[in-house]
């Protein structure tokens, strides 16, 4: 198949640190070029990717001027030569020049979809040639009553986590993620400090939350809590392997957190709170604990032991793995170009 495949212009595929939605373009990427298919990237110009890349001359995906520049940028190639598929995991509107054409397309969010902007593009559409995908059911199930939609799960690349068999009952739990109130990293040093265990904090702490971060993590630190900084994938397997488990506690509807299948990756069981996707993503005594309060959170941290690291790394190769994933998007290529 020739695939057409569009990020949106702030970060680089396949990013450096942050940028889960980039991560899994990259891994989709290197999976359908392995089997043979002919792959075009729509993406920030620094991206480095065996395939075909078209970079962007607009910097972001909100400006007016750089939305009108990257649009005509897609919309050109797509114009000029022919695609099986366009999937998009950008910005809806890159895709309106083509939504009456007949090439197959599908749109991707890893984020809270606007509904209405969805119901108005299906207007114009024609007829069963745009579907949805979520990465989780609790994003698609949001798109299903206004569009056809799909859930097809984030996945990691199982070849850059190494599987840990074991750690010691001293090793430290993990918070991974952006440092912001919504993630709850403040709630994972209260669960740490009230289990008596040691806690490593690791990811980005965007500008508008320097004061959070001032208060409410760094006025915590010590000995036991840790925050070791962004990390890189590298760093993540070594980080993640070596944990005791990953916490969860966020306080919003997350819509999947690659950080989870990341984890399971190593082998490393997760904790998280009843949000979002969490209940999807852990199976509540296989690979995790999935908890509706911060007592209950504690608790389950004692529980670890029950666990088995190997059934944690079976579950992410069976429901996660790059392999799995992107054989659920190109049966669903392949379904769109057939009409099935």
């Amino acid at each position: 198949m020739k695939i057409a495949i569009i990020a949106d212009p702030e970060i680089p595929v396949p990013p450096l640190l942050y940028g889960g939605i980039e991560r899994i373009i990259h891994m989709l990427i290197e999976q359908y070029m392995y089997l043979g298919h002919e792959v075009s990237l729509f993406a920030h110009a620094d991206s480095i990717t065996n395939a075909k890349l078209i970079r962007y001359h607009g910097k972001t995906s909100t400006g007016k001027l750089d939305l009108i520049k990257n649009m005509w940028t897609i919309n050109l190639e797509l114009t000029l030569n022919k695609y099986d598929i366009i999937h998009s995991f950008g910005r809806l509107l890159y895709l309106l020049p083509q939504l009456a054409g007949k090439t197959p397309k599908i749109m991707s969010y890893q984020r809270e979809p606007t509904t209405s902007q969805i119901s108005r593009i299906q207007k114009i559409a024609r007829k069963n040639s745009i579907v949805f995908t979520g990465c989780s059911r609790y994003i698609s199930d949001k798109i299903r009553h206004v569009a056809t939609s799909f859930p097809i799960y984030n996945g990691v690349d199982l070849k850059k986590y190494d599987f840990q068999s074991e750690v010691p009952a001293t090793a430290p739990l993990i918070f991974l993620g952006r440092i912001e109130p919504i993630k709850g990293t403040h709630i994972a040093i209260e669960v740490a400090k009230s289990a008596n265990k040691k806690l490593l904090i690791a990811g980005n702490v965007p500008i508008e939350f320097g004061q959070y971060f001032k208060e409410q993590i760094e006025s915590e630190l010590n000995e036991n809590i840790r925050y070791i900084g962004p990390v890189n994938d590298i760093e993540k397997n070594k980080l993640l392997g070596t944990g005791l488990a990953l916490l969860m506690p966020i306080e919003w509807d997350e819509p999947f957190g690659i950080v989870m299948a990341e984890a399971m990756a190593c082998g490393t069981p997760v904790i998280g709170f009843r949000k979002g996707s969490v209940p999807e993503v852990v199976s509540d005594g296989v690979n995790g604990f999935i908890c509706d309060s911060v007592k209950e959170m504690c608790s389950n941290i004692n529980r670890i032991t029950e666990l088995d690291r190997y059934k944690v790394r079976q579950d992410c190769e069976k429901r996660f793995s790059s392999r799995v994933i992107s054989e659920q998007y190109l049966n669903l290529y392949q379904k769109m170009i057939h009409g099935t």
